[in-house]
């Protein structure tokens, strides 16, 4: 059922489906996720499973015909323009949205947001919402637990797809300076495409040392995920002010490594360097 959401009741009709022909299986699509959520008038819980459709994630490259990874991270994973024999002019974003895409792997700071886009406080903060909703940016929340110098609040932005935080931050070629930022994203599409959600955090103190993604786990162990392009350049400072605070979960470097995952011990703290198929595998809720 594509377009679901232009049915005045869609849960509904869904509800009477799925309790009333044993077997039978919907696939219910809709372009308006907003109207979609004002709509949908029952959860249909236990009758249902979301389906986030993400850019082309890195074991889906070759299916394309891709080799190169850099290619994936200038061109982005929108099929159309990862396939276009030469640069898409993508049509102008409205102003916020092209001051996030600049901003992306940045926080966000709603004073600066007000006088870059002459917009209200209020409307910047509607507009956040419904930029998440519709999964053009990810906000991710600071993760927090007791530290006096950990930020509580300000959220850090990522676009949502690396095509276009190259062309927002008008980058003509792909320089290998870049490829680190934009590892990150990809790694981020890597976690939100995990069957059953994580609950997905970074974690940054007043000092400014940070953490790429913290990913909490039932009964207290935190993991953490740190992106490197050069797993050989990873500086293990921040983790261990971090493993100060929380001592307990696995610790792991993703890098665009051949290799499935190996050992390392750095500054006393135990590393495992790995790539994204291995990621997704150890992270892997059991029976996800």
């Amino acid at each position: 059922m594509d377009e679901v959401h232009q049915l005045p009741d869609p849960s509904r009709l869904l509800k009477i489906g799925a309790d009333t022909r044993q077997g039978l299986k919907i696939l219910a699509t809709g372009s308006s996720t907003l109207a979609a959520t004002r709509k949908f008038r029952d959860s249909l819980a236990g009758r249902k499973r979301s389906i986030h459709l993400l850019p082309v994630l890195v074991e889906e490259l070759p299916a394309f015909g891709v080799t190169d990874l850099r290619h994936r991270l200038f061109r982005g994973g929108l099929p159309e323009a990862l396939l276009a024999r030469h640069d898409e002019k993508r049509a102008a974003f409205m102003l916020l949205l092209e001051t996030l895409l600049r901003q992306s792997g940045g926080l966000i700071e709603h004073t600066s947001l007000t006088r870059a886009c002459g917009l209200s406080r209020p409307t910047i903060v509607h507009s956040l919402d419904v930029l998440q909703v519709t999964h053009a940016v990810h906000l991710l929340r600071p993760f927090h637990g007791g530290g006096r110098q950990e930020l509580l609040h300000q959220p850090k932005v990522d676009g949502f797809d690396t095509g276009f935080v190259c062309h927002a931050r008008g980058f003509g070629e792909l320089r290998t300076e870049d490829c680190g930022l934009l590892w990150e994203h990809v790694v981020l599409d890597t976690l939100l495409s995990i069957a059953e959600p994580l609950k997905i955090h970074f974690w940054r103190d007043k000092r400014q040392r940070e953490i790429d993604f913290v990913v909490p786990r039932p009964r207290g162990p935190v993991d953490v995920i740190e992106c490197r392009w050069d797993p050989e350049a990873f500086d293990a400072k921040a983790l261990g002010v971090f493993r100060e605070i929380y001592p307990e979960g696995r610790n792991f470097v993703v890098a665009p490594i051949g290799a499935e995952h190996y050992e390392r011990t750095i500054q006393g703290l135990r590393l495992t360097i790995t790539n994204l198929a291995e990621l997704r595998r150890l992270l892997q809720p059991p029976g996800g």
